[in-house]
């Protein structure tokens, strides 16, 4: 499930640090184990965890805490040239998000296939609809999926 199988260092980076931080989230009870971060250029500019539970909010996924905190990074609501990396395959209201943010590439671990489904609303729409309806991106799946798969077997969300 890729369109291109090369990370860069920072991506390797970016996805190691993101999945820490998914795997010590997990060990607390309030909090979700899935993360995400942005990168720009040659930086990581935001992180962030989902924070639905904290702030009652269904569309606080991790992939658009991160874009919201990009965006106020770099000043600016047009994310291209950005990369997401996500530990969970970006359901389908965070891929609507990257694409409406110009994300121009998604790198992530646990794959849609591989998860439970309640991570995903529309389990027949998957990431190539999304990447041939409209301007195409690519991403990379499965990278490190063994390392977080046991995350999103079957816990409550």
């Amino acid at each position: 499930m890729t369109t291109d199988e090369r990370l860069t260092t920072l991506e390797d980076v970016a996805l190691r640090a993101v999945i820490e931080r998914a795997l010590i989230a997990h060990h607390d009870s309030d909090r979700v184990g899935i993360a995400a971060a942005v990168i720009f250029e040659d930086k990581i500019i935001a992180t962030a965890e989902n924070e639905v539970h904290q702030t009652h909010n269904p569309t606080q996924h991790a992939e658009i805490v991160a874009l919201r905190l990009a965006t106020e990074a770099l000043g600016q609501d047009d994310l291209s040239g950005c990369i997401l990396i996500s530990t969970l395959q970006p359901c389908e209201m965070c891929l609507a998000a990257t694409r409406f943010a110009g994300i121009d590439r998604i790198i992530f671990s646990a794959q849609q296939e591989n998860v439970a489904a309640k991570y995903f609303v529309f389990p027949k729409l998957k990431i190539a609809d999304f990447c041939s309806a409209g301007t195409p991106f690519s991403y990379v799946g499965g990278v490190r999926e063994e390392e977080v798969l046991h995350l999103y077997e079957n816990a409550a969300e």
